[in-house]
């Protein structure tokens, strides 16, 4: 029977999700301004909280909450050491890009990375292969965060995975239907302020049941003295970490979904506020919660087997500490983590689709695309793919930290060099692209096409193949060699390719 004290509070914040949905909606239709903008940035009006409250929330997910801490509580301080560079996340997006972006976007009117893109390289192969990838990855990373949602939901409230991943996955396919981004944004910053509240929860009451911080530290000093190990007595090799900070650090300045709200605030100060508020914020959730993920060794002392691996260890904490009249607000902190997530790439889904692909081909063709059309198409393809992540997540995978880095790392392949180079180097042209893309990407993904293969085919031979083409320098995350031939496919295309137009590089790099 499941815990209905705990089904309760959660049933309250997705049915006040929905609302701001609907409320959202209404103050678009009144406002009489275009659909596109409204719909997918929100007309450029976002203030500094928000827009660091939803970089935050779309930047963290499940795994942050669920995946991360569980690993903090295998491995140690090594684990937070190694995660520390998440920090630097928001004011590098929002430093780097935050601005250009948002100059750019206003000066040909761009409402997408996709069309920034398409603007810089004068491609629509290229644009076209950036739409693709944005979804096929982005459908990756939310069935990692239906499954984790869905996996949190169970082992809280009692109730089956099932019935947590119909709730959720219909709350926040709803909202973000109907409401588009600024619903999103709006929702993402109650979410991130929720899921402060239950770090500060959960915190609290694993050390009031593991007996004070000073009784947990001395029991981890003498049962587990390696989880006070950078290294980790080799669990927490220098090869992980650089992978780590790269893959979660680094790179997730060229994340899309990330990007992309710099096309949506309203005046530079706004920006400033933003990168400032969002670093504190992500630094305190991070750290806090894989802080409360070591901590939890006071609490659950047995090994890991017994929880059923480390992303049960969240949840059994919950649990096993929390009041039962608060179990209930306690999961809305990491299930808040999935929802902003999913809504957030749900709406940069849409929009490639939608905006990217449908709208520019009629448009090349000289056809008008009326708003209630485009209303229409925007909604139905949030829900389409809502809807299908949703299917591929009612047989749930394990370990969902992997699932979510494995798609972190082929967004950050494709879209690095491409944005980095292209924004800011005026020798970057479409050959190189369009080459550091497709090549970038197709290098990154070959394993997992090697082990399709060696499914299908069942052949002695395609077992050597596919672990041929899971090779990687010294056992280094896929991601270092995705980049590296990125790079080199970047460098030598624009070399070989023909130089950008001058008209192209007078929007981009000004004169004056």
């Amino acid at each position: 029977m499941g815990n209905l004290s705990a089904l309760l509070p959660l049933l309250l914040f997705m049915g006040a999700m929905v609302a701001v949905g609907f409320w959202v909606r209404r103050i678009q239709e009144q406002s009489g301004s275009g659909f596109i903008r409204s719909y997918f940035i929100g007309n450029r009006s976002l203030g500094g909280f928000v827009l660091a409250m939803t970089t935050v929330a779309t930047y963290s997910s499940v795994s942050s909450f669920v995946g991360g801490p569980g690993m903090a509580w295998q491995i140690g301080f090594g684990w937070i050491y190694m995660a520390v560079v998440q920090v630097t996340a928001i004011f590098l997006v929002l430093g780097i890009f935050g601005k250009r972006v948002a100059l750019l976007s206003r000066r040909f009117d761009a409402v997408t990375v996709v069309d920034i893109i398409r603007e810089r390289f004068r491609s629509d192969t290229l644009a076209a292969l950036a739409a693709f990838i944005i979804v096929l990855f982005f459908c990756a990373t939310m069935t990692a965060q239906f499954v984790g949602g869905a996996k949190l939901f169970a082992a809280v409230t009692g109730y089956s995975y099932e019935l947590g991943l119909l709730l959720f996955g219909l709350t926040v396919v709803l909202y973000t239907a109907i409401g588009g981004f600024r619903a999103v944004a709006i929702t993402d910053t109650c979410c991130a302020l929720v899921m402060m509240v239950g770090i500060v929860l959960l915190l609290y009451y694993v050390l009031q049941a593991g007996g004070g911080y000073g009784q947990i530290m001395a029991t981890l000093h003498a049962d587990h003295p390696e989880m006070f190990e950078p290294l980790s007595f080799g669990k927490m090799p220098l090869g992980l970490y650089l992978t780590q900070w790269l893959l979660v650090g680094i790179c997730t300045i060229a994340l899309p979904q990330s990007v992309v709200r710099g096309i949506s605030y309203k005046d530079t100060q706004g920006l400033h506020h933003a990168m400032l508020i969002g670093t504190v914020v992500v630094g305190f959730m991070n750290i806090g919660v894989n802080f409360t993920g070591i901590l939890a060794h006071g609490v659950l002392t047995g090994e890991l087997a017994s929880y059923g691996g480390v992303d049960n260890i969240i949840p059994t904490t919950i649990v096993t500490v929390m009041p039962p009249a608060l179990v209930g607000l306690a999961i809305i902190g990491p299930l808040s983590a999935s929802i902003s997530t999913i809504s957030g790439l749900l709406i940069v889904a849409s929009s490639a689709l939608v905006k990217d692909v449908y709208l520019h081909a009629r448009q090349k063709q000289g056809r008008e695309v009326s708003d209630a059309r485009l209303r229409f198409l925007s909604v139905a393809s949030t829900a389409l793919i809502g809807v299908l992540v949703f299917c591929m997540a009612v047989t749930p995978p394990s370990l969902i930290w992997i699932i979510n880095m494995f798609a972190f790392g082929g967004l950050e392949t494709a879209f690095f060099w491409v944005l980095l180079l292209g924004l800011y180097w005026r020798g970057a042209n479409k050959v190189g692209a369009l080459a550091a893309m497709a090549g970038g990407t197709a290098v990154y993904v070959l394993p997992m096409l090697g082990k399709v293969l060696l499914l299908i085919t069942q052949a002695p031979w395609a077992e050597g193949f596919a672990a041929t083409l899971a090779w990687s320098p010294f056992g280094l995350h896929r991601i270092i060699l995705g980049l590296t031939v990125s790079l080199l496919c970047f460098l030598i295309g624009s070399r070989l390719g023909r130089p950008q137009d001058k008209e192209t590089l007078e929007i981009f790099f000004p004169s004056r």
